[in-house]
């Protein structure tokens, strides 16, 4: 199969390829016409909908500002990252999952989403949650190529994985200290991106963890009465900061790992995608945004209260721009908005 020229994966994975009237502006001569998503909840647009799993979203009040008020299986409010990114870069409204029973031939050609909220890199994350693990979602690729090949012809969930398998359950804590279960990381990490390569992406975007340690579920869990950013969650998590601190920190040993793909990897450009920073901004920095709070979602008390502990049962926030998160472990769509308009600001010239 020849190239998919101008495909973007984030992963949170990015594809694209022709475009029109894109709200950014891009580089001279770029030209998107569709966009594919890999990862987990960020980017699972009703993935886990059509799966055997209790990691869903698909009831209320999860879409209670999406259009009609409708929950589909997006872990937010209303849109997520998918959604807004091929939105701003004149794509589509919105990404649908490519297990959605009500998928159009027209969303073929312009992105859907792989994603299954709750998986990672780590095998174990996703056989855990029982949701599509990534080797798994890359088999579904393989499909929608042979879909695309016959309407056309022949012309990355870390998060979890540091989060939940590691701190939470414990269920790595056994076999790896941080700095090692990391690296295990990275390499599943690496792994994926060649895999991508080989099935004919050529643009290649991967996101970085994020603060995991500040979001409310993490605070919660383990931030003691005050309800803190747990700083070892993040220190798992981030770029360099602290000496002394480096060898464990799974960003920074992505960052030069995709460096090193991009340089070896002919005709590609893989290129690492901090969403670390401008997530932590949002959280340190609330007032600059308009945010009232960030240590809690909008969904009941917004302490613990994510998928199905999120239910028509919680009561909401009447307002919902000024909360960053939506439910203990996801932002709202005005949070989303925030962040994909700082990556595209920084990474829509490196990436092309």
């Amino acid at each position: 199969m020849k190239n998919i020229s101008g495909m973007w994966f984030i992963v949170y994975a990015f594809v694209m390829s022709e475009l029109s009237e894109a709200l950014v502006k891009l580089p001279p001569n770029a030209t998107l016409t569709a966009f594919l998503t890999f990862g987990d909840s960020l980017v699972d647009q009703g993935t886990n909908n059509d799966i055997k799993t209790i990691a869903k979203c698909n009831f209320p009040p999860y879409g209670l500002d999406f259009v009609g008020g409708i929950p589909t299986g997006r872990f937010s409010n209303a849109k997520t990252i998918p959604d807004l990114i091929a939105e701003a870069l004149g794509i589509k409204e919105l990404v649908p999952s490519y297990l959605d029973p009500n998928l159009q031939t027209a969303d073929l050609l312009t992105g859907v989403s792989f994603a299954s909220g709750a998986t990672g890199y780590d095998p174990l994350t996703s056989k855990t949650a029982a949701v599509l693990s990534l080797p798994a979602q890359l088999e579904l690729f393989k499909e929608y190529i042979s879909k695309l090949k016959a309407l056309v012809g022949e012309e990355l969930a870390v998060n979890n994985d540091i989060l939940i398998s590691y701190f939470i359950l414990g269920a790595r804590k056994l076999q790896y200290d941080v700095p090692s279960y990391t690296d295990l990381l990275v390499d599943f990490a690496s792994t994926f991106v060649q895999d991508l390569y080989d099935l004919g992406a050529r643009r290649i975007a991967v996101s970085s963890a994020p603060p995991l340690g500040c979001l409310p579920v993490s605070r919660t869990l383990a931030g003691g009465l005050n309800r803190m950013c747990v700083d070892k969650f993040n220190q798992a998590a981030q770029l360099p900061g602290r000496p002394g601190l480096y060898h464990i920190m799974y960003n920074a040993k992505l960052s030069p790992k995709l460096d090193t793909l991009s340089n070896t990897l002919p005709q590609s450009k893989v290129v690492y995608i901090d969403i670390y920073n401008p997530l932590l901004n949002l959280i340190q920095n609330p007032q600059n945004y308009g945010f009232e709070v960030v240590d809690r979602g909008c969904c009941g008390t917004g302490t613990l209260e994510v998928s199905v502990l999120c239910n028509k049962l919680s009561p909401t926030c009447p307002d919902r721009t000024k909360f960053l998160f939506w439910d203990s472990a996801h932002p709202t769509e005005t949070g989303f908005k925030l962040v994909v308009d700082q990556i595209l600001a920084k990474y829509i010239d490196i990436i092309f």
